[in-house]
């Protein structure tokens, strides 16, 4: 999964894909359905493509990602929009889940 910004600033990220070439960004917002088709520039760096583009997203919004290269799907993977900070950040926030288990087990020795 990629995590990315709310923002009109440009962001990238790196993915490595089936092929090293690709041509179009589609964005499928999962809770309208509504795809965007951006064409992008992608830079090769060693075994993967990377690129950075001003996407409109929006915060705590799961998007469908795929990259294709004149219509060919060269990469496909899920993105989350949130703005808070990456290694802060829990879905359960300000909630405790507790594990109940009945997990009975004997040890033979």
């Amino acid at each position: 999964m990629i995590i990315l910004k709310e923002t009109t600033r440009p962001q990238g990220f790196h993915f490595i894909p089936r092929t090293m070439q690709a041509t179009d960004i589609v964005l499928r917002n999962e809770t309208t359905s509504v795809e965007v088709v951006i064409p992008a520039t992608f830079e090769i760096n060693d075994y993967y493509l990377s690129t950075i583009n001003v996407l409109n997203l929006k915060e705590n919004t799961f998007y469908n990602l795929t990259i294709l290269n004149d219509g060919d799907v060269v990469y496909k993977d899920k993105v989350f929009c949130t703005n808070q900070v990456i290694k802060d950040f829990t879905v359960n926030e300000n909630q405790y889940v507790e594990n109940n288990t009945t997990n009975e087990f004997i040890i033979y020795e």
